[in-house]
Protein backbone atom coordinates (compact mmCIF):
# COMPACT_ATOMS: atom_id res chain seq x y z
CA UNK A 1 0.00 0.00 0.00
CA UNK A 2 1.37 3.43 -0.97
CA UNK A 3 1.86 5.81 1.93
CA UNK A 4 -0.29 8.86 1.28
CA UNK A 5 2.17 11.49 2.56
CA UNK A 6 0.89 14.09 0.20
CA UNK A 7 -2.81 14.15 1.01
CA UNK A 8 -4.14 17.59 -0.01
CA UNK A 9 -0.91 18.27 -1.94
CA UNK A 10 -1.48 19.88 -5.35
CA UNK A 11 -0.15 17.98 -8.38
CA UNK A 12 0.11 19.44 -11.89
CA UNK A 13 -0.09 16.79 -14.62
CA UNK A 14 1.17 17.96 -18.02
CA UNK A 15 0.50 15.80 -21.11
CA UNK A 16 -0.76 16.47 -24.62
CA UNK A 17 -2.85 13.25 -24.59
CA UNK A 18 -6.31 13.70 -22.94
CA UNK A 19 -6.48 9.98 -22.14
CA UNK A 20 -3.22 10.16 -20.18
CA UNK A 21 -4.43 13.23 -18.28
CA UNK A 22 -7.64 11.44 -17.38
CA UNK A 23 -5.99 8.20 -16.20
CA UNK A 24 -3.25 9.86 -14.15
CA UNK A 25 -5.67 12.44 -12.77
CA UNK A 26 -8.11 9.78 -11.54
CA UNK A 27 -5.29 7.70 -10.03
CA UNK A 28 -3.94 10.66 -8.03
CA UNK A 29 -7.38 11.99 -7.04
CA UNK A 30 -8.28 8.62 -5.50
CA UNK A 31 -5.24 9.00 -3.24
CA UNK A 32 -6.45 12.36 -1.96
CA UNK A 33 -4.28 14.65 -4.10
CA UNK A 34 -5.60 17.84 -5.66
CA UNK A 35 -5.00 17.43 -9.38
CA UNK A 36 -4.60 20.19 -11.96
CA UNK A 37 -4.03 19.32 -15.62
CA UNK A 38 -2.44 21.08 -18.59
CA UNK A 39 -2.44 19.81 -22.18
CA UNK A 40 0.46 22.00 -23.33
CA UNK A 41 3.70 23.57 -22.14
CA UNK A 42 2.43 27.20 -22.23
CA UNK A 43 -0.63 26.29 -20.15
CA UNK A 44 1.56 24.47 -17.62
CA UNK A 45 3.81 27.53 -17.28
CA UNK A 46 0.78 29.77 -16.75
CA UNK A 47 -0.42 27.54 -13.89
CA UNK A 48 3.05 27.45 -12.32
CA UNK A 49 3.24 31.25 -12.37
CA UNK A 50 -0.25 31.97 -11.01
CA UNK A 51 -0.68 29.16 -8.46
CA UNK A 52 2.39 26.92 -8.14
CA UNK A 53 1.66 23.25 -7.36
CA UNK A 54 3.62 21.03 -4.98
CA UNK A 55 4.78 18.68 -7.75
CA UNK A 56 4.75 18.55 -11.56
CA UNK A 57 4.38 15.36 -13.59
CA UNK A 58 5.72 16.51 -16.94
CA UNK A 59 5.49 14.63 -20.25
CA UNK A 60 8.89 14.72 -21.91
CA UNK A 61 7.73 14.58 -25.55
CA UNK A 62 4.99 17.04 -26.51
CA UNK A 63 4.35 18.93 -29.76
CA UNK A 64 5.13 22.63 -29.89
CA UNK A 65 6.90 22.97 -26.55
CA UNK A 66 8.41 19.77 -25.20
CA UNK A 67 9.22 18.96 -21.58
CA UNK A 68 12.80 20.23 -21.84
CA UNK A 69 11.62 23.64 -23.07
CA UNK A 70 9.06 23.79 -20.28
CA UNK A 71 11.80 22.99 -17.75
CA UNK A 72 14.03 25.69 -19.21
CA UNK A 73 11.29 28.29 -18.79
CA UNK A 74 10.51 27.11 -15.26
CA UNK A 75 14.13 27.33 -14.16
CA UNK A 76 14.37 30.78 -15.78
CA UNK A 77 11.80 32.08 -13.30
CA UNK A 78 8.39 30.84 -14.45
CA UNK A 79 8.12 28.61 -11.35
CA UNK A 80 9.54 28.54 -7.81
CA UNK A 81 13.10 27.13 -7.78
CA UNK A 82 12.13 24.48 -5.23
CA UNK A 83 9.24 23.07 -7.29
CA UNK A 84 10.01 19.36 -7.96
CA UNK A 85 9.44 18.03 -11.48
CA UNK A 86 9.12 14.34 -12.38
CA UNK A 87 9.44 13.55 -16.09
CA UNK A 88 7.01 11.02 -17.55
CA UNK A 89 8.36 9.49 -20.76
CA UNK A 90 8.18 6.51 -23.09
CA UNK A 91 11.84 6.99 -23.98
CA UNK A 92 14.39 4.49 -22.67
CA UNK A 93 17.39 6.37 -24.10
CA UNK A 94 20.01 6.74 -21.33
CA UNK A 95 21.38 10.01 -22.74
CA UNK A 96 17.86 11.47 -22.89
CA UNK A 97 17.22 10.52 -19.25
CA UNK A 98 20.56 12.06 -18.17
CA UNK A 99 19.56 15.20 -20.05
CA UNK A 100 16.31 15.24 -18.02
CA UNK A 101 18.27 15.29 -14.75
CA UNK A 102 20.59 17.97 -16.12
CA UNK A 103 17.51 20.05 -16.93
CA UNK A 104 16.46 19.92 -13.26
CA UNK A 105 14.10 16.95 -12.98
CA UNK A 106 14.18 15.15 -9.62
CA UNK A 107 12.99 11.81 -11.02
CA UNK A 108 11.38 10.10 -14.02
CA UNK A 109 8.70 7.47 -14.68
CA UNK A 110 8.64 5.46 -17.90
CA UNK A 111 5.50 4.65 -19.86
CA UNK A 112 3.68 2.37 -19.56
CA UNK A 113 4.01 2.73 -15.78
CA UNK A 114 2.73 0.66 -12.90
CA UNK A 115 0.23 2.65 -10.78
CA UNK A 116 2.05 1.59 -7.60
CA UNK A 117 5.37 2.87 -8.94
CA UNK A 118 3.93 6.24 -9.98
CA UNK A 119 2.18 6.72 -6.63
CA UNK A 120 5.31 5.72 -4.70
CA UNK A 121 7.46 8.26 -6.55
CA UNK A 122 4.84 11.00 -6.22
CA UNK A 123 4.43 10.29 -2.50
CA UNK A 124 8.19 10.38 -1.91
CA UNK A 125 8.79 13.66 -3.72
CA UNK A 126 5.69 15.38 -2.33
CA UNK A 127 6.76 14.31 1.17
CA UNK A 128 10.22 15.80 0.63
CA UNK A 129 8.72 19.01 -0.77
CA UNK A 130 6.29 19.49 2.12
CA UNK A 131 8.99 18.69 4.69
CA UNK A 132 11.31 21.24 3.09
CA UNK A 133 8.49 23.81 3.11
CA UNK A 134 7.89 23.20 6.83
CA UNK A 135 11.59 23.55 7.63
CA UNK A 136 11.79 26.79 5.65
CA UNK A 137 8.70 28.10 7.44
CA UNK A 138 10.17 27.24 10.86
CA UNK A 139 13.45 28.92 9.95
CA UNK A 140 11.59 32.00 8.74
CA UNK A 141 9.46 32.18 11.90
CA UNK A 142 12.53 31.83 14.10
CA UNK A 143 14.28 34.62 12.23
CA UNK A 144 11.21 36.81 12.62
CA UNK A 145 11.19 36.06 16.35
CA UNK A 146 14.89 36.98 16.61
CA UNK A 147 14.18 40.23 14.76
CA UNK A 148 11.28 41.05 17.08
CA UNK A 149 13.22 40.34 20.28
CA UNK A 150 16.30 42.22 19.10
CA UNK A 151 14.25 45.23 18.07
CA UNK A 152 12.12 45.39 21.20
CA UNK A 153 15.11 45.03 23.51
CA UNK A 154 16.90 47.94 21.84
CA UNK A 155 14.76 50.72 23.36
CA UNK A 156 14.79 49.61 27.02
CA UNK A 157 18.49 48.75 26.85
CA UNK A 158 19.21 52.17 25.33
CA UNK A 159 17.40 53.74 28.30
CA UNK A 160 19.47 51.64 30.72
CA UNK A 161 22.66 52.74 28.96
CA UNK A 162 21.64 56.42 28.98
CA UNK A 163 20.72 56.46 32.67
CA UNK A 164 23.82 54.52 33.75
CA UNK A 165 26.11 56.79 31.72
CA UNK A 166 24.57 59.86 33.36
CA UNK A 167 25.20 58.34 36.80
CA UNK A 168 28.76 57.29 35.93
CA UNK A 169 29.76 60.83 34.89
CA UNK A 170 29.19 62.03 38.46
CA UNK A 171 27.86 65.36 37.16
CA UNK A 172 24.21 64.42 37.63
CA UNK A 173 22.05 66.70 39.74
CA UNK A 174 21.39 64.90 43.05
CA UNK A 175 17.62 65.29 42.71
CA UNK A 176 17.72 63.38 39.42
CA UNK A 177 19.59 60.35 40.74
CA UNK A 178 16.42 58.55 41.99
CA UNK A 179 14.80 59.04 38.56
CA UNK A 180 17.80 57.56 36.77
CA UNK A 181 17.82 54.60 39.15
CA UNK A 182 14.10 54.08 38.55
CA UNK A 183 14.67 54.32 34.78
CA UNK A 184 17.33 51.59 34.94
CA UNK A 185 15.10 49.32 37.02
CA UNK A 186 11.95 49.83 34.93
CA UNK A 187 13.80 49.49 31.61
CA UNK A 188 15.48 46.27 32.72
CA UNK A 189 12.10 44.98 33.91
CA UNK A 190 10.58 45.86 30.52
CA UNK A 191 13.39 44.03 28.70
CA UNK A 192 12.84 40.88 30.77
CA UNK A 193 9.10 41.24 30.24
CA UNK A 194 9.55 41.33 26.46
CA UNK A 195 11.69 38.20 26.57
CA UNK A 196 9.16 36.42 28.77
CA UNK A 197 6.33 37.55 26.50
CA UNK A 198 7.97 36.06 23.39
CA UNK A 199 8.92 32.83 25.14
CA UNK A 200 5.37 32.38 26.40
CA UNK A 201 3.81 33.25 23.03
CA UNK A 202 5.93 30.75 21.06
CA UNK A 203 3.70 27.94 19.85
CA UNK A 204 0.40 29.66 20.58
CA UNK A 205 -1.72 32.32 18.94
CA UNK A 206 -0.59 35.88 19.65
CA UNK A 207 -4.12 37.27 19.48
CA UNK A 208 -5.40 35.34 22.52
CA UNK A 209 -7.24 37.87 24.65
CA UNK A 210 -6.70 40.70 22.17
CA UNK A 211 -10.42 41.47 22.05
CA UNK A 212 -10.45 42.40 25.78
CA UNK A 213 -7.09 44.21 25.93
CA UNK A 214 -7.27 47.90 26.78
CA UNK A 215 -4.74 50.72 27.10
CA UNK A 216 -5.20 54.24 28.43
CA UNK A 217 -4.04 56.98 26.04
CA UNK A 218 -3.31 59.36 28.90
CA UNK A 219 -1.33 56.75 30.84
CA UNK A 220 0.65 55.85 27.72
CA UNK A 221 1.48 59.49 26.99
CA UNK A 222 2.51 60.06 30.61
CA UNK A 223 4.71 56.96 30.49
CA UNK A 224 6.42 58.16 27.31
CA UNK A 225 7.14 61.57 28.83
CA UNK A 226 8.47 60.11 32.07
CA UNK A 227 10.62 57.49 30.37
CA UNK A 228 12.17 59.79 27.75
CA UNK A 229 12.06 63.24 29.39
CA UNK A 230 15.76 63.40 30.24
CA UNK A 231 16.88 61.76 26.99
CA UNK A 232 14.84 64.27 24.99
CA UNK A 233 16.26 67.08 27.07
CA UNK A 234 19.81 65.84 26.43
CA UNK A 235 19.16 66.10 22.68
CA UNK A 236 17.73 69.60 22.96
CA UNK A 237 14.19 68.50 22.12
CA UNK A 238 11.31 70.46 23.65
CA UNK A 239 8.21 68.38 24.40
CA UNK A 240 4.62 69.52 23.92
CA UNK A 241 2.19 67.13 25.59
CA UNK A 242 -1.48 67.15 24.56
CA UNK A 243 -3.56 64.70 26.60
CA UNK A 244 -7.21 63.93 25.80
CA UNK A 245 -9.65 66.09 27.78
CA UNK A 246 -11.09 62.90 29.26
CA UNK A 247 -9.07 59.75 29.60
CA UNK A 248 -9.80 57.35 26.74
CA UNK A 249 -8.89 53.68 26.38
CA UNK A 250 -8.12 51.98 23.08
CA UNK A 251 -8.33 48.31 22.20
CA UNK A 252 -4.75 47.09 22.43
CA UNK A 253 -2.48 45.64 25.09
CA UNK A 254 -0.91 48.45 27.14
CA UNK A 255 2.62 47.08 26.85
CA UNK A 256 2.25 46.67 23.09
CA UNK A 257 1.08 50.29 22.67
CA UNK A 258 4.09 51.46 24.67
CA UNK A 259 6.42 49.41 22.47
CA UNK A 260 5.03 50.90 19.27
CA UNK A 261 4.78 54.51 20.47
CA UNK A 262 8.24 54.58 22.03
CA UNK A 263 9.65 53.50 18.69
CA UNK A 264 8.17 56.68 17.18
CA UNK A 265 9.59 58.81 20.01
CA UNK A 266 13.09 57.31 19.69
CA UNK A 267 12.99 57.89 15.92
CA UNK A 268 12.26 61.57 16.60
CA UNK A 269 15.13 61.69 19.09
CA UNK A 270 17.46 60.28 16.48
CA UNK A 271 16.37 62.18 13.39
CA UNK A 272 15.03 65.47 14.79
CA UNK A 273 17.38 66.74 17.54
CA UNK A 274 17.22 70.38 18.62
CA UNK A 275 13.55 70.58 17.58
CA UNK A 276 10.09 70.31 19.10
CA UNK A 277 8.27 67.03 19.71
CA UNK A 278 4.52 66.80 20.18
CA UNK A 279 2.91 63.76 21.77
CA UNK A 280 -0.88 63.98 21.56
CA UNK A 281 -4.05 61.99 22.08
CA UNK A 282 -6.77 63.06 19.63
CA UNK A 283 -10.14 61.85 18.29
CA UNK A 284 -9.86 59.94 15.03
CA UNK A 285 -12.49 58.40 12.78
CA UNK A 286 -15.84 57.65 14.50
CA UNK A 287 -15.16 55.06 17.20
CA UNK A 288 -11.37 55.52 16.95
CA UNK A 289 -8.72 57.53 18.80
CA UNK A 290 -5.25 58.57 17.75
CA UNK A 291 -1.88 58.72 19.43
CA UNK A 292 0.13 61.26 17.42
CA UNK A 293 3.91 61.78 17.51
CA UNK A 294 5.12 64.73 15.43
CA UNK A 295 8.38 66.68 15.21
CA UNK A 296 9.97 69.61 13.39
CA UNK A 297 12.86 67.64 11.94
CA UNK A 298 13.68 67.09 8.25
CA UNK A 299 10.70 64.82 7.63
CA UNK A 300 10.84 61.78 5.37
CA UNK A 301 12.09 62.21 1.78
CA UNK A 302 9.30 61.65 -0.76
CA UNK A 303 11.22 58.79 -2.39
CA UNK A 304 11.38 56.96 0.95
CA UNK A 305 7.72 57.44 1.91
CA UNK A 306 6.54 54.74 -0.52
CA UNK A 307 8.74 52.16 1.21
CA UNK A 308 8.59 53.58 4.73
CA UNK A 309 6.82 50.61 6.32
CA UNK A 310 8.69 47.88 4.47
CA UNK A 311 11.19 45.71 6.43
CA UNK A 312 14.83 46.83 6.52
CA UNK A 313 14.08 50.31 5.13
CA UNK A 314 15.81 53.03 7.16
CA UNK A 315 14.45 56.54 7.49
CA UNK A 316 17.57 58.32 6.31
CA UNK A 317 20.83 57.48 4.62
CA UNK A 318 23.87 57.10 6.85
CA UNK A 319 22.10 55.35 9.73
CA UNK A 320 24.50 53.76 12.13
CA UNK A 321 24.77 50.00 12.55
CA UNK A 322 22.34 49.98 15.47
CA UNK A 323 19.30 50.63 13.29
CA UNK A 324 17.85 47.52 11.65
CA UNK A 325 15.15 49.29 9.66
CA UNK A 326 12.57 46.91 11.16
CA UNK A 327 10.88 49.27 13.63
CA UNK A 328 8.19 50.89 11.51
CA UNK A 329 7.44 47.68 9.62
CA UNK A 330 6.88 45.75 12.86
CA UNK A 331 4.93 48.63 14.39
CA UNK A 332 2.52 48.75 11.45
CA UNK A 333 1.96 44.99 11.59
CA UNK A 334 1.24 45.16 15.33
CA UNK A 335 -1.24 48.03 14.99
CA UNK A 336 -3.04 46.41 12.06
CA UNK A 337 -3.34 43.19 14.03
CA UNK A 338 -5.08 45.18 16.77
CA UNK A 339 -7.59 46.49 14.22
CA UNK A 340 -5.99 49.90 13.75
CA UNK A 341 -3.76 51.80 11.35
CA UNK A 342 -0.35 53.48 11.46
CA UNK A 343 0.59 56.06 8.85
CA UNK A 344 2.92 58.94 8.09
CA UNK A 345 2.14 62.55 7.09
CA UNK A 346 4.35 65.48 6.17
CA UNK A 347 3.75 68.42 8.53
CA UNK A 348 2.95 71.85 7.21
CA UNK A 349 6.06 74.07 7.52
CA UNK A 350 8.27 70.97 7.81
CA UNK A 351 8.54 67.94 10.03
CA UNK A 352 7.22 64.42 10.37
CA UNK A 353 3.92 63.21 11.82
CA UNK A 354 3.19 59.58 12.68
CA UNK A 355 -0.37 58.65 13.59
CA UNK A 356 -1.48 55.53 15.45
CA UNK A 357 -5.27 55.10 15.17
CA UNK A 358 -6.98 52.40 17.21
CA UNK A 359 -10.60 51.46 18.02
CA UNK A 360 -11.87 52.85 21.30
CA UNK A 361 -12.24 50.27 24.02
CA UNK A 362 -15.76 49.73 25.32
Amino acid sequence: MVSNTGTAARILVVDDQPANLRVVGMLLSRQGYQVVTADSGPKALEICETEPPDLVLLDMMMPGMDGFQVMEEMRAGAAPPSLPVVFVTAAQDRDLLLRAFDAGAVDYVTKPFLPEELLARVSAHVGLKLTRDRLERVARERQELVNLVAHDLKNPLSSVLFASEMLITGATKPERVPRYMTMIHESATDALGYIRQYLESTGRRDDDGAATASASLTATIDWLVQRYEYQLEARGIRVDVQRPANDVCVRIDERVLRQVSENLVTNAMKYAPESELTIAGRPGAPGYWQLVVEDRGPGIPAAKQRELFKPFVRLHEGDDGISSGLGLSLAKQIIQKAGGQLWYEDRKNGGARFVIELPQSA
